[in-house]
Parts: C-alpha cells; sequence; structure tokens
C-alpha cells in the first residue's frame, strides 16, 4: 500500500514492437499503447529511420540492427510481432529464448519447419503465445465462434474472402511484396481457417485450385465430419472485393457479425497474451496452432504448384 494507503496500480507488461510497416503503424502500436495493461517500450525496425518515425510518434526507444534487438528484448516483458511471416519466424524464436511472451502475426511461418520452431521455442521457453487472427478475437466475431462451436450440428461451411490488392494500378498499401508472392492462401487463407477450425473440427483433408489471378479455391474435411470450402484472392476486382463466411446445418445458416476496428480486436488478443502468461494456460490461438495453421496451407500449397 501507499502512503495515502490507495492501493498500487498494478505493473504493466513491458511490450517491444517488431515492425514498422502499415500493419504496425495503423493497428499493433496504438492498441498497445492503449492498453491498460501494457507499455509499449520500444520499436525495433529493420530501417532506422522507419523505427525511428513510428517510436517518436510513442515517445519510445527506437532500436536497429543486432545490438538493438537484444537490448529491446531484454528490456521487454512481451514482444508484438509485425513483420513478413518469413523474418517473424527466427525473431520469434530469439525473443521466446530471451523469456519474452510473444504476440504473433498470421501465418507464424510459410514452412512447417520454421513454425515448429517458434512453437517448440515456446514450450522449452515456457512463455505465453498468441497468434494474431483478427476475427478470432474481434469481441464480435469471437462470440459468434463460441456460440457456433458450442451449438454444433453443422453440415458444411464456406469462406471467400477476397480483396482487390494486387490488380493493375494498385496502389494499395498493404500490396507488400511478401503478400504478393505468397498470395492469398498464406494472407488471408489464416483467417478463414481461425474460423473454420473452432467450429467445425481441424482438418483431416485438404484439396486445392487455382483459380484466376492468383485465387486459391480449398475443399476441407474436418474433424466433425463436416466439409466446408474457402475461396481466397488478392487479384480480385475491386467491385467483387469482400469477405463472406456461413455455415449450413441442422440450425439453419449462420453467418458472422461484422468485426469492427483491428485496433479493438488487436486489444483483445493483447488481453489474450496477458492472461496465458498469468494463468499459465495455452491460449487456443497459440504458437501450436499457428504451426497446425502453416502445416495445412504448406499442403495446399504444394497442390497449387
Amino acid at each position: 500500500m501507499s502512503a495515502d494507503n490507495s492501493p498500487t496500480p498494478p505493473a504493466r507488461t513491458k511490450v517491444a514492437l517488431l515492425g514498422t510497416g502499415p500493419w504496425a503503424r495503423s493497428t499493433h502500436a496504438p492498441a498497445i499503447a492503449a492498453h491498460p495493461g501494457a507499455e509499449l517500450v520500444g520499436v525495433w525496425g529493420r530501417r532506422a529511420e522507419a523505427a525511428a518515425e513510428l517510436a517518436g510518434e510513442y515517445g519510445v526507444a527506437a532500436c536497429t540492427g543486432e545490438d538493438g534487438l537484444g537490448e529491446l528484448l531484454a528490456e521487454a516483458d512481451a514482444v508484438a510481432i509485425a513483420l513478413p511471416p518469413d523474418v517473424q519466424a527466427p525473431l520469434a524464436v530469439r525473443a521466446a529464448e530471451a523469456g519474452c511472451h510473444l504476440l504473433l502475426d498470421k501465418p507464424v511461418a510459410t514452412t512447417p519447419a520454421g513454425a515448429r520452431e517458434v512453437a517448440a521455442a515456446v514450450e522449452a521457453a515456457r512463455v505465453a503465445s498468441v497468434v494474431f487472427c483478427t476475427l478470432r478475437f474481434a469481441p464480435p466475431t469471437a462470440a459468434w465462434i463460441a456460440e457456433q462451436a458450442g451449438r454444433g450440428g453443422w453440415f458444411t461451411a464456406r469462406a471467400q474472402w477476397l480483396a482487390p490488392l494486387f490488380v493493375p494500378g494498385s496502389t494499395h498499401e498493404y500490396a507488400s511484396p511478401w503478400r504478393k508472392e505468397k498470395g492469398a492462401l498464406w494472407d488471408v487463407g489464416p483467417h478463414a481457417l481461425s474460423v473454420l477450425i473452432p467450429v467445425l473440427g481441424d482438418v483431416t483433408a485438404v484439396t486445392a485450385a487455382p483459380g484466376p489471378n492468383g485465387t486459391a479455391h480449398l475443399v476441407l474435411r474436418h474433424t466433425s465430419g463436416a466439409s466446408s470450402t474457402a475461396t481466397l484472392g488478392l487479384g480480385a476486382p475491386p467491385a467483387a472485393g469482400g469477405v463472406e463466411i456461413a455455415l449450413y446445418g441442422e440450425h439453419g445458416t449462420a453467418e458472422p457479425p461484422r468485426w469492427g476496428e483491428s485496433v479493438l480486436a488487436y486489444g483483445a488478443a493483447l488481453d489474450a497474451l496477458l492472461e496465458a502468461a498469468r494463468t499459465g494456460r495455452p491460449h487456443p490461438c497459440d504458437a501450436a496452432f499457428g504451426a497446425r495453421l502453416t502445416e495445412i496451407l504448406a499442403e495446399a500449397q504444394a497442390q497449387l504448384a
């Protein structure tokens, strides 16, 4: 107790942000800075000027290079990563080995080996981990997913996620090199799977076929016996863009509500990470789940090649 007998506020978790791109600027940094249980203590970037710019907005340290990363990990309790997946994976392993809890972006990696290394590092270090799949944490859709999983009785489902990132003339800020290289399967595939798997069960079989302009079509079987389909594209005409998800079963048809602002969803993911760190109970959407997503997507990718 303090001298005036008022309760001492609990210490906030020190969070380091690795990454300086559009997603880090629009979602990660503001969500961490606004969270009552977290303190943004520094920004690490591959480009010094970008790290300095983002860190300056929040009055925290800017770091780059190996030495800067090591210093920041030594100060932080947790690390939030907003980097391309195959840059993220080795940094996540290093952060876990330094004793930092991990708030990862999806996909964890684009190779099963890389994703499994992250999951193994988390387990060995006994740190908490959460993979930020937006719909899994946005309050409206998170509640809907839990409700539909509890109801059961689903026969089939479909997910369609189309965006015009890579159409001629596009200057979309999220049209990053890694998304162009890896495509919709890896970028939005984790979002679709993060809804389908909690409701229908793990994927037991996947069939993949290519569509126009990099679109991927998946047919999935699940442990519940249900089937699902997913259509994933980043090269759709602008008028065709949008997200549609529907479940079909003995209850009829169910569609999720809109999920709202990504900053609110990221704040909920940070809530989940802090809870997992406090209790020692793994979150269902942790690094091990992220590794499973990578395994499924890699199997689909092999069929599309």
